[in-house]
Order: C-alpha cells, then structure tokens, then sequence
C-alpha cells in the first residue's frame, strides 16, 4: 500500500526527487524537463544553496541563496530580478544536490555548475537585460521558423506545430 505523506515528510525521509515547473531558475532548471534531487537540510544553508522552501504565500519554491544573514537569507531564482528577503530555516525543508539533465547527472558540487553560479550570481546587476535579450531570440527564432514551416510546407501545419510547441519546452 502506497503511504500518504506530505513534502516535508518526504523529503525528510531522503533524496526526494522533483521536476520543477516554472521559469524562474531558468537557464539552469528549464521548466519541466530537468529532474532536481533534494537531500534534507543539515544545518545552515551556505551563500550558492538552492532550498526547497515555502514562502509566506505556503507555495514550495526551489531558489538560490545569494546571501547569508544573522536573521535568514536573501534568495534569487537564477531566471529571476527581484530577491526574497523573508527566508528563515524555519522555512526551509531541504536542499539541492544535484540535478539531471538529459540522464546525465550534475552535482551541485562541480567544478563547471560552481563556475556557472558564481559567474551567474555575480552578473546579477546584468541579469535583466541578458534574460531579455535572450528571450527576444528565442521568440525571434521561433517566429522565423514557423514563417519558413509555413512557406515551405503550408499553412495547415500551423495547428500541428502550435500543439506541439505547447507540449515542448525550451532547451
């Protein structure tokens, strides 16, 4: 029989495994297709942790801390502009330790992911106009290849191609 049991309790009990939704640890965790490993919390978290916690709103959000205070910590989704200063341990139910991407495994203890946070947190005074430009791009590129499918193959493929990219996420 399949026990009934909360997030907190399940991540508790260890290695809890979750596929994130959203855009706001983009380009790190892209929305539904990484696969997030989360190990209960073991004390202080450090500046670069990615929790799990609840917010004031009781929703379960997975961010980066980008800085450490007295009273809790300052947080920042790696896709977002705006920090969280309202983070206490007592909000948080564990912590990142790696992910998956593409079946390969990446710890959040190697040397290019550590690169890729500490050039990422520190460009965070650029990070709007990066995230801007970036999605620019991918609308831009999207458009040009829907105008060549349609050329190339008529406008009928338009409604197959709309399902699809409603079900397929960027890379």
């Amino acid at each position: 029989m399949i026990e009934d049991i909360s997030i907190e309790q399940a991540v508790q009990k260890g290695n809890f495994v979750i596929h994130p939704h959203g855009v706001s640890m983009w380009p790190m965790i892209r929305n539904g297709i990484d696969t997030v490993l989360i190990e209960p919390v073991q004390g202080r978290c450090e500046k670069y942790d990615i929790p799990l916690y609840k917010d004031r709103l009781g929703r379960y959000v997975v961010h980066r801390i980008i800085e450490v205070t007295d009273t809790g910590y300052v947080i920042l989704g790696d896709g977002l502009f705006e920090k969280e200063y309202d983070i206490t341990d007592e909000n948080i139910l564990g912590v990142v330790r790696g992910f998956f991407r593409k079946e390969k495994y990446i710890p959040c203890t190697s040397r290019g992911y550590m690169l890729y946070v500490k050039i990422w947190v520190g460009l965070v005074f650029m990070r709007k106009p990066i995230i801007v430009i970036v999605r620019k791009y991918r609308r831009l590129k999207n458009l040009l290849r829907d105008y060549y499918l349609r050329l190339t193959k008529g406008k009928n493929h338009y409604l197959k191609e709309k399902d699809r990219k409603e079900t397929e996420t960027d890379n």
